[in-house]
């Protein structure tokens, strides 16, 4: 398994993957082609050649925000998710910022006790933040120092 900055190249599976995860972000080519041409920082991890997950985020004044975060379900429980989490992280680690920060669904019970085993913690809540259907967000933050 290897990790690499997301290309233009991954945006055709990116997208085929998140079709697969109804729970994620649901974003555009152009959203993600924008992520590839530098707006936003990407990674994918790569088995084989092929693109089993990937992660998007963003530098935020003093924080990382992770935006958007998916593994093919066929990938799943192989720590590919973890990888991601990880790469994303330190990368923040290296600009030095102060925390890394999400959104997730409030029903998302996989997601997050994923996201604790990594120190996140509920630190606010948005209600109806979500569509189809609606739900509340929780706002997960993680120190990085």
């Amino acid at each position: 398994m290897s990790l690499r900055l997301l290309e233009e190249r991954d945006v055709e599976a990116i997208l085929a993957i998140q079709s697969a995860c109804s729970e994620i972000a649901q974003w555009t080519m152009w959203d993600y082609l924008r992520v590839a041409r530098g707006e936003m920082s990407g990674w994918v991890a790569e088995k084989n050649d092929e693109v089993a997950g990937f992660l998007v985020a963003r530098r935020v004044a003093t924080d990382i925000e992770i935006l958007n975060l998916a593994v093919c379900p066929d990938f799943r429980h192989r720590g590919i998710g973890s990888l991601l989490l990880r790469g994303a992280l330190d990368w923040g680690r290296s600009i030095q910022t102060e925390r890394a920060m999400l959104e997730v669904r409030a029903s998302n019970l996989t997601a997050l006790k994923f996201y604790e085993r990594f120190g996140f913690q509920a630190s606010g809540r948005r209600p109806r933040y979500y569509t189809a259907p609606i739900e509340d967000a929780l706002l997960l933050t993680a120190p990085l120092a």
